[in-house]
């Protein structure tokens, strides 16, 4: 039977689309599921602040009436203005081993993209950076993370049929904790806060935290990743949406903060423990067990932690700012039992970033790509 491909959009329309790619993975070790509430919070215009800035058109693939894939089309406008040109984006796609169905879905977001005005069309990329971005092209033995794309080795054969080249690796590392900090990061990272006058500030109470410095990691992270691919500037509405949605969640310990002689921020460390498996045995729904894995995961014994996010000021980098962050972060992670920290993706022309593990043991154990094509 011929494959059909529907625009889709509502709660009810935006729920099936997502719940296929949990049946598309169902008994996959590696996948890890999102939380089908908090993914169409994501894909809705009502409730993500993105949509200030961004577009969408979500389309889903059939065969018999039954759901063979699934692609969305994104254009950021942001994005397109800050760099000079118009490109379209492609994520949250998941189609089974078949030309005909990647084909068709690829064909639907293409002619799309082409009617908006767009030239090119790169991905899989989300609104922003906070959704997950890169289809991952080496570990596909590997748990994925709930910051990051799992998908099977089939996928990058397609996109190469379909005339997608390169664009830009991420690569990611598995870094083990150390049984102490190592002699030359910790020397580093006397060095950097005395030379500096730096301050290393904890939390015991999150409204401390949200009220004394909420805001200013969303600035910082505007600053430092400027430059990066893709990077859309976070606006109030969505430093507001993330501040309510995330922070709320940590756990403090797993906080680093580091200020200069004026309290302005100038590094930030947050670490969360893995969610992986917990997501996994959710299945995507919070009730009526899922909360309970997941409060499990973040309050009890767990043996990895994720590097949610690291930031730098851009006039302290390459000063040794992030050797401090890990220098109170690392006792943490020993206290918490932590085998292996996830870093999650980092793009593989970042050596400022990938050069802060020489002082561990780690290995590269993932690689994921944007592809593009012009339109």
């Amino acid at each position: 039977m011929a494959v059909f491909v529907k625009e889709i959009s509502g709660k009810k329309e935006l729920k099936k689309f997502i719940q296929f790619s949990i049946e598309l993975y169902k008994g996959s070790s590696c996948f890890v599921p999102p939380l089908i509430d908090e993914e169409v919070c994501t894909l809705s215009p009502k409730t993500n602040p993105a949509f200030d800035f961004c577009e969408a058109v979500y389309y889903m693939a059939y065969r018999d009436d039954k759901p063979v894939g699934r692609i969305a089309g994104i254009i950021n406008h942001q994005v397109n203005e800050k760099n000079g040109e118009m490109h379209a984006r492609f994520g949250f796609v998941d189609f089974i081993d078949d030309p005909e169905v990647s084909q068709a879905l690829f064909e639907a977001v293409e002619q799309w993209a082409r009617s908006k005005g767009m030239t090119a069309i790169q991905g899989p990329l989300g609104f922003t950076d906070m959704d997950p971005e890169g289809m991952l092209i080496e570990g596909f033995d590997q748990i994925g993370t709930m910051a990051t794309i799992y998908n099977y080795p089939y996928y990058p054969e397609h996109m190469t049929r379909l005339g997608y080249q390169k664009e830009i690796d991420w690569v990611e590392f598995k870094i083990y904790i150390p049984d102490a900090i190592p002699e030359k990061h910790q020397r580093i990272s006397d060095i950097v806060q005395k030379k500096y006058n730096l301050k290393v500030l904890k939390f015991t109470k999150t409204k401390a935290l949200i009220q004394g410095y909420g805001q200013k990691i969303f600035e910082l992270v505007n600053h430092a990743y400027a430059d990066l691919y893709g990077y859309s500037a976070l606006t109030q509405r969505q430093m507001d949406y993330y501040i309510k949605m995330y922070i709320s969640m940590l756990r403090l310990d797993n906080v680093t903060l580091i200020a200069d002689p004026d309290n302005e921020l100038v590094g930030v460390g947050i670490a969360v423990p893995s969610m992986a498996r917990a997501l996994q045995k959710s299945k995507g729904k919070l009730f009526p067990t899922g909360f309970y894995h997941l409060l499990k995961a973040l309050k009890g014994q767990n043996d990895v932690v994720d590097l949610l996010l690291v930031a730098v000021r851009p006039d302290y980098q390459n000063k040794g700012v992030n050797a401090l962050l890990f220098s109170d972060l690392i006792p943490v992670f020993i206290r918490n039992g932590y085998k292996y920290a996830e870093s999650n993706p980092e793009l593989e022309i970042n050596g400022k970033v990938q050069s802060q593990w020489q002082y561990f043991d780690y290995e590269q154990h993932k690689r994921r790509r944007a592809f593009i094509k012009a339109l």
